[in-house]
């Protein structure tokens, strides 16, 4: 009698566990019947008797209400909220993401978990839900098993528990990374933090703001022009600075007056159809989630600016060229040095959307690629070096593919807190693919997230502020304005480093080990991040 009870406690624990799973739709139960498949044994339940025991808050007894009376008191109460709760909150953005490229992955993989009949696609989902937003703003979990048209659903907990355990080992495998970054001896310590650079409206601090028609687009491109502050340091290299996906030149003033003082140049483009407005149009319902799709029209507003500099459409002083980027800017960087996937892209994708890449979703864009013709490019003349922020690549560019192809410097930063483009498989496995250049480098801060870099109004020292839609620490990471004040002394010192490099022998990137108050900032050679990779 024991087993058998420890038994029905495992069943109804998965099927717990996957009302929890944070993906869209939530798990399903069939018109008439759910069938959960767990050790190969198939469990039957009515989808009447469910929906009794949800209205009635637990009071309706039956064979189900037997099962659920296994859990816990609070695992009961969650269940019922879970199940009452709007799965889908807002009608119009709910739409978009449903019917976008990722949002179509995701459901294909889910229908794996979750077979609805003979679908294996997601399709009767999809239509299932859109159907239920042609009625209501709101779909409950309750809502949407009530409405399937289907003789019976299929939760094949038996892959549940497979992929959850592919989940836990890649969270383990970035967690042994902190361990062992943290056994590395610290090369300095100090109490005093980097000076954060201010949202003062210094006159000699702030951008130009300047637009150019382009043939690619039908409003003109907008960018922000910092130059050299007064006095500053004469450089030979000036930059372009690419924001991510939902970015803004907004986000990264900081970064643009920082330079400016100390003598550089900065470009920093409006990517329209990828920017924050784009993002906020997602939001009101109005477009779907950009992705890998905006790349081509992104390419060519780098391409389009470089000409137009060239022209002398606008100044910016500086003879070498560095490219920057934060997320999918980096990747953009890294494109138009002309390098492109490696042979084999389908066949690496086919293995890892399998898996729900929930723990590294860079990778539904990479593989979108797989679908998007990108324009033939070439290196920039005058490239002297890429910079990238929370950069990402690793299903594009194996171990050593980009070693004949990316032939300048590179600095790539990342935080131990991303779960977008996580550093141990995106930035140490893409400096490994690049050529062993011996002033390339990975910056790697513990407690900074994927949103770290990116600043926006209202954003005060010590704290978030009204930073990127209220997330939590978990998404926004730590004292983001300390992290910034790192990677802003990290870019300078790697800038200034390349500028030396060209009168004398290039230079070689030092390891540090860093302490500052909360932060530890790790700068790892390709060695290092040879070592922390495979060990």
């Amino acid at each position: 009698m024991r087993r058998r009870s420890t038994g029905l406690r495992i069943a109804a624990g998965c099927v717990c566990s996957l009302l929890f799973l944070g993906v869209l739709p939530r798990p399903l139960w069939a018109a008439s019947q759910l069938e959960v498949q767990i050790d190969g044994t198939v469990i039957p339940f009515s989808i009447a008797d469910l929906a009794k025991w949800v209205r009635s808050d637990g009071g309706h007894r039956s064979e189900l209400s037997t099962w659920f009376s296994l859990l816990a008191p609070e695992s009961r109460a969650g269940m019922l909220e879970l199940l009452k709760a709007p799965v889908i909150l807002d009608r119009s953005m709910a739409r978009q993401l449903l019917n976008s490229w990722a949002g179509r992955q995701l459901l294909d993989q889910i229908a794996d978990l979750v077979r609805v009949d003979d679908d294996t696609e997601g399709v009767i989902v999809l239509q299932t839900i859109n159907e239920l937003l042609t009625q209501q703003q709101q779909i409950s979990s309750l809502d949407l098993l009530e409405a399937l048209p289907a003789e019976s659903v299929r939760l094949d907990l038996d892959l549940l528990v497979q992929l959850a355990s592919g989940w836990r080992m890649q969270l383990e495998r970035q967690q042994n990374l902190v361990r062992r970054l943290d056994r590395i001896p610290l090369t300095a310590s100090a109490s005093k933090r980097p000076a954060v650079s201010s949202q003062d409206s210094d006159p000699w601090l702030e951008p130009r703001l300047m637009s150019l028609e382009v043939s690619h687009r039908k409003e003109p491109l907008e960018f922000q022009l910092w130059l050299p502050a007064e006095g500053a340091p004469k450089r030979e290299q000036w930059m372009v600075l690419m924001p991510g996906l939902g970015g803004s030149p907004d986000h990264f003033r900081w970064l643009g007056r920082g330079l400016s003082r100390r003598g550089w140049a900065v470009v920093i483009p409006e990517h329209p159809g990828s920017d924050d407005e784009a993002v906020q149009a997602l939001l009101e319902g109005r477009l779907s989630p950009p992705g890998a799709e905006v790349l081509p029209a992104r390419l060519k507003d780098l391409d389009a600016l470089l000409k137009a500099r060239a022209q002398g459409l606008f100044q910016a002083p500086g003879q070498r060229l560095v490219l920057a980027g934060h997320s999918l800017g980096a990747f953009s960087a890294l494109l138009s040095t002309g390098a492109r996937p490696a042979p084999g892209l389908a066949r690496r994708c086919s293995s890892v959307l399998g898996d729900l890449p929930l723990s590294n979703l860079s990778r539904l864009l990479q593989c979108q690629l797989v679908d998007v013709s990108l324009p033939k490019q070439a290196a920039p003349n005058t490239l002297s070096a890429v910079i990238g922020f929370n950069s990402f690549g690793s299903l594009l560019w194996p171990a050593n593919s980009l070693s004949k192809i990316v032939k300048v410097p590179v600095l790539l930063t990342g935080g131990t807190l991303d779960l977008i483009t996580p550093p141990i498989s995106e930035q140490l496995g893409l400096l490994l693919a690049m050529p062993a250049d011996p002033s390339s480098r990975v910056v790697l801060v513990e407690g900074a997230s994927h949103f770290s870099p990116v600043r926006v109004e209202g954003q005060r020292q010590g704290g978030r502020g009204e930073d990127l839609f209220q997330l939590g620490e978990e998404l926004v990471g730590v004292q983001p304005l300390q992290v910034q004040a790192l990677l802003e002394q990290e870019v300078v010192q790697f800038l200034v480093e390349q500028e030396q490099s060209n009168a004398e022998p290039r230079s070689t990137a030092k390891t540090l080990h860093l302490k500052l108050g909360e932060l530890h900032l790790h700068r790892l050679d390709r060695e290092a991040a040879s070592a922390l990779v495979h060990q």
